[in-house]
This record gives C-alpha cells, sequence and structure tokens, in this order.
C-alpha cells in the first residue's frame, strides 16, 4: 500500500534551518516527480518545490528561491526538503506528494513554525 510520511517539521527562530524528510514506499518512487506543498491558516495550499523523475530538474516557488533546496535519493525512496533563513511566512504545515501522470499520492504533512 501507498505510504508517504514527512517528518523533520518543529518551531524554529526566524534565520534558522530545517530538514524535511518525506519517506515513501508502496510505489514506484524513483520515476516519480516529488513534491513539497505547504499550507499556512486560511491559504491556499502552494507548491513550494518540486524534483522530476528520476532526480533533475528542481524548480521553486520564487517566495523560496535560494533558500530551500529539494533533494531525492531514490535508493533510500526519500525527499527531502532543506530549508534555510526561515522567517515567519514559511510558518505552515508541509506535505510531500508524489505524481505520475495521473496518479498522485499525499503524506500527512508535518508542522513547521517559525516563530522568535
Amino acid at each position: 500500500q501507498v505510504q508517504i510520511v514527512e517528518s523533520g517539521g518543529g518551531l524554529v527562530q526566524p534565520g534558522g534551518s530545517l530538514r524535511l524528510s518525506c519517506a515513501a514506499s508502496g510505489f514506484a518512487f524513483s520515476v516519480y516527480d516529488m513534491s513539497w506543498y505547504r499550507q499556512a491558516p486560511g491559504k491556499e495550499r502552494e507548491l513550494v518545490a518540486r524534483i522530476s523523475s528520476p532526480g533533475g530538474s528542481p524548480t521553486y516557488a520564487d517566495s523560496v528561491k535560494g533558500r530551500f533546496t529539494i533533494s531525492r535519493d531514490n535508493a533510500k525512496n526519500t525527499v527531502y526538503l532543506q530549508m534555510n533563513s526561515l522567517n515567519a511566512e514559511d510558518t505552515a504545515v508541509y506535505y510531500c506528494n508524489a505524481n505520475l501522470f495521473r496518479a498522485s499520492y499525499w503524506g500527512q504533512g508535518t508542522q513547521v513554525t517559525v516563530s522568535s
């Protein structure tokens, strides 16, 4: 069965860093495009970063470009999001998504709170 589990969220001060992990199983991870989305209270879910199958062509939202880095380890069926220079606007629940054509899988999300 398909399972996507995010981890690594937590409370961090402005300017700090976090690394999120997304562990996937139950599908052919290496051929799926993997993405991180986030949703802040009262806002729409937005695409933060995407890395294509099998591991090239990363793309980022303008708001995180230069601060966040997405990467994947196909041998471990894991995708990461390194987040640096965090600010309050980054506070959200972060979700991992796997996509292949019309197939799309989501994790439950991990909370990131940036606050002093």
